[in-house]
């Protein structure tokens, strides 16, 4: 069933949602951007509807409500532990993108069975999510291309809305809700998808292991030993980076007692492939670039079969603070092996 209802009913919505459910959504912060004066929105708790920046993509992806920035997995103290553990149950509804849903759909891949490993952290998570589906604008942002990956749309939330200053369209598909909407008027409405970005890319066609070799040598990459900064800005704002590490905080030196925490990390970032030894690989901007570009639109496909990594989200584009672009270079690489490949595209 499909619903209006006026933003005053939907915030009563979001009111009454919040009693049985622990709600995320894109929010705006003022002036906590990377510029002064500039703000950032990213997913965070939210308890109204005036909450939730629905105009605008988000800085940061919507994995960070299942797997945070930084977060605790156990506690120890001499030589016992224990595993951190929830401390609110309530089931968790998040507002997203479709993007954003396959996102979570590579990170399923990764950290669950799909993977041959599941990461209980993730998993305790992920059972307890679902998804609220908000419409996007009708070719999306500029940055963004999903239709040229495949994940401009979905069928995989609970609800979907389309907010609007006048009102709100919902689109319930889980009978859970059906008592969340009574009295409202009833409509035909679908969450419609975006079926074209202004930006459109090619993913090379890399047929064989001799292309792949081939590709650590073009000339392409060493644009980047310049260019990159090695910040790692676009893989901790990326829907699927999925790299993390983990240090120990004692709470005093006097006692072994403290906390293991895992926190991001990524290919992009120094330190991230240091060895014993002192050896390092892909120690430069172009080196470390080819690996995050291979790894979204090639390694992960070959392994898992099925889609590429990268959903075309474009907040790597969003957040380099140099203006290097992700899906430009794609569609250079791709270039590239059409002439490995005789010039066939």
């Amino acid at each position: 069933m499909s619903y209006k209802m006026s933003t005053e009913n939907f915030d009563l919505l979001v009111k009454e949602l919040s009693k049985s459910y622990k709600i995320y959504a894109p929010k705006r912060f003022l002036k906590a951007g990377r510029y002064s004066d500039t703000d950032i929105i990213k997913y965070d708790r939210i308890n109204t509807a005036q909450e939730i920046e629905h105009k605008e993509k988000s800085d940061y992806a919507a994995k960070e409500v299942l797997s945070p920035i930084t977060e605790t997995v156990l506690y120890f103290t001499d030589g016992d532990y224990k595993e951190s553990r929830i401390v609110d149950e309530r089931p968790l509804l998040v507002f997203v993108r479709a993007c954003d849903i396959h996102s979570l759909k590579r990170y399923d891949d990764i950290y669950l069975k799909n993977g041959g490993f599941e990461d209980s952290y993730y998993k305790r998570m992920r059972e307890r999510t679902k998804f609220i589906l908000m419409e996007c604008p009708t070719n999306g942002w500029d940055t963004c291309f999903c239709t040229s990956m495949g994940t401009n749309e979905t069928s995989e939330y609970a609800f979907g809305v389309k907010i609007s200053e006048e009102n709100v369209l919902i689109e319930n598909k889980d009978e859970e809700f059906n008592k969340y909407f009574t009295g409202n008027e009833e409509v035909t409405f679908k969450v419609t998808p975006v079926t074209e970005n202004n930006r459109v890319v090619r993913i090379p066609d890399i047929r064989d292991k001799e292309t792949q070799l081939a590709i650590k040598s073009l000339e392409m990459w060493k644009e980047f030993d310049k260019r990159c900064l090695m910040c790692g800005s676009c893989t901790v704002s990326c829907s699927t980076c999925t790299c993390f590490t983990t240090y120990d905080l004692n709470y005093s030196k006097d006692t072994n007692a403290g906390e293991r925490r895992r926190i991001n990390a990524s290919c992009h970032v120094n330190g991230y492939t240091d060895m014993a030894g002192d050896h390092s690989f892909r120690k430069t901007g172009g080196e470390r670039m080819r690996f995050k570009v291979m790894h979204k639109i090639h390694d992960y496909k070959k392994r898992f079969g099925k889609e590429n990594m990268c959903v075309g989200c474009g907040r790597c584009d969003d957040k380099c603070p140099v203006f290097i672009s992700f899906s430009t270079t794609v569609n250079k690489l791709a270039d590239e092996v059409d002439k490995m490949n005789g010039g066939v595209k």
